[in-house]
């Protein structure tokens, strides 16, 4: 029997100090000389989706419910749910379990192996943000979590806002 060995996009220089195999993904868990932050985190492995649907007011992928105006997000049961457009919700999978059979429902689509998915965290990640991207992730009239689609260093991309102070601050970046 052949084994799948799935591959992130991406590669950092620094070493894997400690890894761990998940779904045939090589996940990084510790790299030498990491230091105090803020963090570039890869989340390729974790699944991702996109739902498309006329009604989805009725849908309740992982028996959630799904934020009802563009640009918002909700975060229940591990699972973030982003409000893209009237018929498009994108889902990223952040828990542990393995909720793959989500797959089998209509209008769903697996973009985990499409996509790159990294994390940005830290206490001073936003001024650093500032410099690559014109999109205001500390708007103080958006409660997080929140999406925003646009550009982040010129590459369009999903960028979700989490937190914005903090040592857990940062944000969810995923493109194409």
């Amino acid at each position: 029997m052949i084994e799948l060995e799935r591959i992130s996009p991406v590669v950092y220089k620094s070493t894997p100090v400690k890894t761990e195999n998940r779904d045939n993904w090589e996940v990084v868990m510790e790299y030498s000389g990491e230091g105090d932050g803020p963090y570039l985190i890869d989340l390729s492995h974790k699944p991702r989706f996109d739902l498309q649907d006329g009604e989805l007011a009725v849908r309740q992928p992982f028996g959630i419910s799904l934020p009802e105006t563009p640009g918002s997000s909700v975060f229940e049961n591990g699972i973030l749910a982003n409000r893209m457009n009237r018929t498009q919700v994108s889902l990223y999978n952040l828990d542990n379990e393995d909720n793959s059979t989500i797959i089998n429902e209509p209008g769903i689509t697996d973009v985990t192996e499409a996509t790159v998915f990294v994390a940005l965290i830290g206490k001073d990640i936003f001024s650093i943000c500032e410099k690559l991207s014109a999109l205001d992730f500390m708007d103080p009239t958006r409660t997080a979590p929140f999406l925003f689609q646009g550009p982040f260093s010129h590459v369009p991309c999903q960028i979700v806002t989490l937190e914005r102070e903090g040592d857990n601050a940062g944000l969810l970046l995923t493109c194409s």
